[in-house]
């Protein structure tokens, strides 16, 4: 199966090259959209959720800020490999900061963009919700 896992076929178009050899940035901005869907989907699943409420959590999550410290969770867990994907999205010139970003929390969410777009386009939903479950602190979780 070209090393991907079983169910993701949910892919409409795959990339033109391999992830190994896309630029971070561009792995970055398509990890940027997986990431907030996975974290939306996250709250969805938990009881009584108010719009209001879930755009004030989900904004938690998919800030500048708050990837960075899921990024931070996520750092002991890392395998080699997605170090260095993280290394390579962390270093990557992608532009200007929002405004009301941390330049170095900027970096760090998109090292962290980087990585999701990566395990995205390499087929590996479960490392991905592993990862999820680890940056949400729910490891216990299944």
């Amino acid at each position: 199966m070209n090393g991907r896992e079983e169910g993701s076929a949910l892919l409409f178009h795959l990339p033109a090259k391999p992830p190994q050899l896309m630029n971070p940035v561009v792995l970055a901005y398509i990890g940027d959209a997986v990431y907030e869907l996975l974290v939306r989907q996250y709250l969805i699943s938990l009881p009584n959720q108010k719009s209001n409420h879930l755009h004030r959590e989900a904004t938690r999550y998919v800030s500048a800020k708050g990837q960075r410290a899921v990024l931070e969770r996520w750092q002991p867990h890392l395998t080699e490999e997605e170090a260095d994907v993280v290394r390579r999205g962390r270093n990557a010139k992608s532009g200007n900061p929002p405004k009301n970003a941390d330049p170095a929390d900027y970096r760090l969410a998109t090292a962290l963009e980087s990585l999701v777009g990566y395990l995205y386009y390499e087929g590996r939903t479960g490392r991905l919700h592993e990862l999820l479950r680890i940056g949400l602190g729910e490891e216990g979780s299944s």
